[in-house]
């Protein structure tokens, strides 16, 4: 039996995430996303790759959604409701509070502001959302009498969760998005060791090391102080769910300390309703926002407030959070366009940027020009800073969680294909684990191992308690020759305890192993016994004396003892 991985979304490259996993029988969909560097027909997975016919209710167990990121969830409410899923979805609780805002707030920018073709409408998002199941962490469910899911904490966004699936013996887990170090709001992602045959894992930043998180920290708030200070304005492309109140909470807090009174906005009015269900969901943020929570909430921010958008050619200084993250659209690019034109200004991207967008051209250099379409350009005069805070795990942390659960085979998805074939390399020469980075729309198969249950007699589990201590070498011809060679033989560990037996397999019973003195009686036969008589032939002497050799078997050491 082996596990098949069909990449439909993130095969070497970072956006559209959806991968299909056919397991023991089951097809489970992990993620629905979009990709936001497109707007032609590469913006969805290719779904037509899971039933030719479009009946996907046949063709798939069940979709379970990591986190509400629309490169994770932006297609759902086009599978369910245009192409007409209708079986079960499963995501955590914070995730289907979250999920409709991000994609209400992209509806609205891609369909009443851009004037493009509506993909769904915000009655198809309501309808969607009616037939999510949420988890809650380390909950055990049983999807079916086969099927059974867990959800494990990842850090990176409230809610994210990495999933635990088993069928029978066989059992993976599909990471999403996550993050191996705490910051501000969010704890590190939390995992049992388990015992898996695969591991499918994001692969953001495959081949970055960061730095200490106050490093960055000092670095961001430095930069942010000295363009104000000039008396600049400095906007803050970022998604309104997860980085914005990462950065509110370390500006708030730097404010407060510096007693500074330039203001600091908020965009939209989705990132302050945002906040209130990060205001209700303490329970899945850091340890430190738990512990102040009964002395003040820190998502109460005293110097952050909402924008107006006749405030964006205002004089004075500012700080501004907008959205979309990477300037894909919407108000971050209708600011930018503004502000770029001006040396005082500054543009700081904390997170990844997708190719495709401004933020993935402003991050590649600094270009002088950067153009929106064939009539439109924007002279970019202002400051670039890339800063990384985003909250996917780097290389140290993949490593580290791949080491941990030691898979039999890992999958690395969610990267860029470069930096991914090096991490393939190291997860292979390193740990010794079979890796694989497929494309999009490519399959991968994954061998398994299946256990198979036996008996074993009253007899056997006696003869267990008293056996004596073999070494491993001795016992090597019970192992296939292929298993071990005469040097890896030499260096097993030693004393180990080895017990005989003979393995029963009957039809239509469940196989045992016994003893040998019960083997016969097991098929019903009588024991025979062989019996051998030694001779040997006498020669005479010279001297013409009989010799008469000892009568009896030969000694053990092989020497006739002859009489003359």
């Amino acid at each position: 039996m082996a596990i098949e991985c069909l990449v439909l979304g993130a095969g070497q490259e970072v956006g559209k995430s959806c991968v299909v996993v056919s397991i023991g029988g089951k097809r489970i969909m992990f993620d629905c996303g979009m990709h936001m560097g497109y707007l032609d027909h590469r913006r969805y997975p290719d779904f037509s790759l899971i039933s030719e016919t479009g009946d996907f209710n046949s063709a798939l167990t069940c979709i379970i959604i990591t986190h509400f990121h629309l490169d994770h969830v932006g297609a759902l409410p086009y599978f369910t409701e245009v192409r007409g899923y209708q079986g079960p979805i499963f995501m955590t609780y914070p995730t289907k509070a979250m999920a409709p805002l991000m994609l209400e707030d992209y509806r609205k920018v891609m369909v009443e502001r851009r004037g493009e073709e509506e993909q769904f409408s915000h009655d198809h998002i309501v309808d969607c959302m009616k037939k999510v199941t949420t988890l809650d962490l380390k909950q055990t469910v049983q999807v079916d009498k086969d099927l059974q899911i867990r959800a494990y904490y990842a850090g990176h966004v409230l809610g994210a969760a990495m999933i635990y699936a088993k069928v029978g013996d066989t059992a993976m887990v599909y990471t999403g998005d996550y993050n191996m170090t705490p910051d501000r709001h969010l704890g590190a992602a939390q995992i049992d060791r388990l015992q898996l045959d695969l591991l499918i894992t994001e692969s953001t930043y495959a081949t970055t090391i960061r730095d200490s998180k106050y490093a960055r920290e000092r670095e961001f708030l430095k930069a942010v102080h000295k363009c104000i200070s000039g008396g600049g304005k400095v906007l803050i492309p970022t998604f309104a769910l997860g980085r914005a109140q990462e950065l509110c909470i370390l500006l708030d807090d730097y404010w407060e300390r510096m007693n500074l009174k330039i203001p600091i906005y908020f965009s939209a009015g989705l990132t302050i309703q945002a906040n209130k269900y990060y205001k209700m969901l303490i329970g899945w943020t850091s340890q430190k926002i738990k512990d102040t929570y009964a002395i003040r909430n820190t998502f109460d921010f005293k110097h952050v407030c909402p924008f107006d958008r006749s405030l964006i050619n205002a004089s004075g200084p500012c700080v501004l959070f907008a959205t979309p993250g990477m300037i894909s659209g919407g108000f971050s690019l209708e600011v930018f366009k503004q502000w770029a034109p001006s040396e005082k200004n500054l543009v700081t991207l904390p997170g990844y940027c997708v190719a495709g967008t401004i933020g993935h051209k402003l991050m590649s250099g600094k270009p002088t020009r950067i153009d929106i379409d064939k009539d439109t350009h924007i002279d970019v005069r202002c400051q670039i800073h890339q800063l990384s805070f985003s909250p996917h795990t780097d290389a140290k942390g993949i490593m580290d969680l791949v080491e941990f659960l030691s898979p039999k085979h890992v999958i690395l998805v969610h990267g860029e294909k470069p930096k991914m074939a090096t991490l393939k390399g190291r997860i292979q020469s390193e740990l010794g684990i079979q890796c694989n980075d497929p494309a999009n729309n490519e399959t991968v198969l994954i061998p398994t191992t299946q256990n198979v249950k036996i008996n074993a007699t009253k007899m056997f589990m006696r003869s267990c308690s008293h056996a004596d201590f073999h070494s491993v070498k001795n016992s090597l011809p019970c192992l296939s020759d292929s298993s071990f060679g005469d040097s890896e033989a030499s260096n097993l560990v030693r004393n180990e305890k080895v017990v005989e037996g003979i393995l029963v397999m009957e039809k239509t019973k469940t196989a045992k192993i016994v003893c040998e003195d019960e083997f016969l009686q097991t098929l019903h036969v009588e024991e025979h016994k062989v019996q051998f008589e030694y001779s040997c032939p006498a020669e005479k002497c010279r001297e013409q004396v009989s010799c008469q050799s000892n009568s009896g078997p030969p000694p053990s050491d092989g020497n006739f003892s002859e009489t003359c």
